[in-house]
């Protein structure tokens, strides 16, 4: 992986602090050169998705998290794009159903899960159920847990029962085949205001707005915190979490396409190799279909 890249993996090796990392990095970029970089960046998934598909041994888990305008869904069309819309699919998580809330937090999730050979998209993910529910303990009610009927039962433990669980499944998934790629997009509060401010300003983008946006961005400092916790219990060597400069949007597309190439370039996805037998009916079919 490039060096500029490097420094964006949280592996769980040291303490992690959001500080440390600038949200307007761009790793010596321009935005025509990046531009130019994903492009080719694009080109390379599209073969190695191909041979993901045919080695049919893996999957690909990409989970998307981020504060309100932080450039998600713009990134997953902008990376995305290059690829066989049919090896891949995308899953927008909003709040539970009814359905949903009778099993444990992790259901919807894992029928979400994509096959071996396909990429799927969480665009956020079971990690809501330790950050959004973390902020609004409230939440956690309406999941009816057995001992947790009060907000003030849902303590350090119970948090850490959570993280406990989020890192089993995901070892769980890794152990079977599955490659979990993890990214927080790291938006500034000041670049949050003015995106949120061009979605009021253009009529283009008024649906993109919602009142309750400014409450839960009055909380900043609480969501700050709930990642900051989330990613330290959570990223390891084998589903680490990567923190992505999101201030530049440019730059943030092309370190999640550069990231996600690296790591399909590390499982060495070979095409399956036909046996005599089978090179042999090729030559006969092909025999077959010039005689016609």
């Amino acid at each position: 992986m490039k060096n500029e890249f490097k420094g964006l993996i949280v592996q769980g090796d040291k303490k992690f602090s959001l500080k440390n990392h600038k949200t307007d990095f761009t790793g010596g970029y321009n935005k025509e050169k990046a531009k130019d970089a994903l492009v080719n960046s694009k080109i390379e998934l599209n073969h190695l998705q191909e041979r993901l598909y045919a080695s049919g041994k893996h999957s690909v888990l990409i989970i998307f998290q981020a504060m309100d305008a932080a450039g998600k869904d713009s990134a997953i069309e902008h990376v995305m794009s290059g690829l066989n819309p049919q090896g891949c699919q995308v899953y927008s998580f909003k709040v539970p159903t009814s359905e949903e809330y009778e099993h444990d937090f992790l259901w919807r999730h894992y029928k979400a899960l994509p096959e071996r050979g396909r990429i799927g998209i969480h665009n956020r993910s079971h990690y809501e159920n330790v950050l959004v529910c973390k902020v609004h303990p409230e939440y956690v009610l309406s999941e009816n847990i057995p001992g947790f009927n009060d907000v003030k039962k849902i303590n350090k433990g119970f948090w850490q029962q959570r993280y406990k669980s989020i890192k089993n499944f995901e070892e769980h998934l890794t152990a079977n085949g599955t490659v979990i790629l993890k990214f927080f997009l790291n938006v500034s509060r000041d670049e949050q205001k003015q995106r949120f401010l061009e979605r009021i300003d253009d009529p283009a983008k008024n649906w993109k707005f919602s009142s309750g946006d400014i409450k839960e961005r009055a909380l900043w400092d609480k969501y700050m915190e709930a990642y900051q916790d989330a990613i330290n219990e959570t990223s390891t060597a084998e589903s680490p979490w990567h923190i992505i400069p999101a201030d530049k949007k440019w730059f943030a597309r092309l370190a999640i396409s550069e990231i996600i190439e690296d790591k399909l370039k590390s499982l060495d996805l070979k095409v399956p190799v036909l046996g005599e037998a089978e090179v042999a009916k090729l030559d006969e079919t092909k025999s077959i279909l010039l005689s016609e």
